[in-house]
């Protein structure tokens, strides 16, 4: 969808470190992705793969002991790596916003839903007190939260979870961002609240042009909201590509686990999912060679001494496997181990 402009982000070689007691954590590694205006880029993979790493370091939150240790992102053209503090603090809520995990634990419990989304109209837009309320009360009724104006005095925790999941999106888009960082927006939510959220999010896109990377584990929620798909195994980026093409065609074998391992309506009753065997690597000590192998069934000799590097697979499409197309078809095809009862 790129009119031949720069994207609206562009992430160069991300790499970022946690110093600990018995050594180095890298959480990302060498990581580089885009995300244009209007367009939706999801991140998805196992816990503990870097996903929210990535989220968090586009605003300069990544938590201490971690840092940046090297890489560029480049909103609009403007590295944000090398700012300081008190410019972050600029481009947080006004340039880009972050819809966190668990709106319970992100949102003030001693502030109301009024205070907190005014807090950002403030400091970003200099709204008087009675232009905060009349445009908080205006973002709770688009987000879909009746009541107007006297919901502005409740609290978090008398919100319902999915009440407080859009009100955590009208905070975020109360600025009206450039781009949005959603991280498991839909995790805690039942699915018909999930669906809401995510056909609110994608209302709001349209309306308003934002660029969304979506942070999920949720291959349904993926397929839904995704234009582009980048799959994050151990810090790095193992394949990325159209959603449509990637969903379809998976070139890497991570990538056809995960999508193997999700239930499917039209799957043959009573057969068990396969799993994906072993568990992810610690950040500590990744393997040499394909971070994937020893988990892999179509692992050749050569996965375990060099790494490979991500290559089109096809349009717009690139993975980092040995495997071409063919054998990727063939090996996906073949019976997985029945996985331990």
């Amino acid at each position: 969808m790129s009119s031949g402009a720069p994207p609206l982000l562009e992430v160069h070689d991300l790499r970022v470190r946690f110093d600990v007691e018995d050594g180095v954590v890298r959480a990302l590694d060498g990581v580089s992705f885009s995300v244009e205006a209007g367009e939706t880029l999801a991140l998805v993979g196992e816990s503990g793969a870097g996903k929210t790493v990535a989220g968090l370091s586009l605003l300069g939150l990544v938590p201490p002991p971690g840092r940046i240790d090297g890489g560029r992102i480049l909103l609009r053209g403007r590295d944000l790596v090398p700012l300081d503090e008190r410019r972050l603090r600029r481009v947080r809520g006004a340039a880009i916003a972050m819809v966190f995990q668990d709106p319970l634990a992100a949102l003030n419990p001693v502030l109301t839903i009024g205070d907190q989304i005014g807090e950002a109209l403030r400091l970003h837009l200099g709204l008087s007190r009675p232009e905060r309320r009349a445009r908080a009360a205006a973002l709770l009724t688009e987000v879909g939260i009746g009541g107007g104006a006297r919901r502005l005095r409740d609290y978090p925790h008398q919100l319902s979870g999915g009440e407080r999941q859009r009100a955590m999106i009208a905070m975020a888009l109360s600025c009206r961002p450039a781009l949005l960082v959603a991280d498991e927006p839909t995790s805690a939510l039942d699915p018909t609240v999930q669906a809401a959220v995510i056909e609110l999010m994608q209302r709001l896109q349209r309306e308003l042009g934002t660029g969304i990377l979506l942070i999920s584990h949720d291959l349904g929620a993926v397929a839904r909201m995704a234009d582009r798909v980048a799959v994050v195994y151990a810090g790095r980026i193992v394949e990325e590509g159209p959603a449509e093409a990637v969903f379809a065609r998976p070139r890497h074998p991570y990538t056809w686990g995960l999508l193997d391992s999700a239930p499917r309506l039209d799957a043959p009753r009573g057969r068990r999912l396969p799993a994906i065997p072993g568990s992810p690597p610690s950040l500590r000590a990744v393997p040499a060679g394909c971070p994937f192998h020893p988990r892999c069934r179509s692992r050749r000799p050569v996965c375990e001494a060099s790494r490979p590097e991500l290559r089109p697979v096809g349009p717009a499409q690139r993975a980092a496997c040995v495997l071409d197309a063919d054998e990727a078809a063939v090996e996906r095809r073949a019976p997985a181990a029945e996985p331990a009862r």
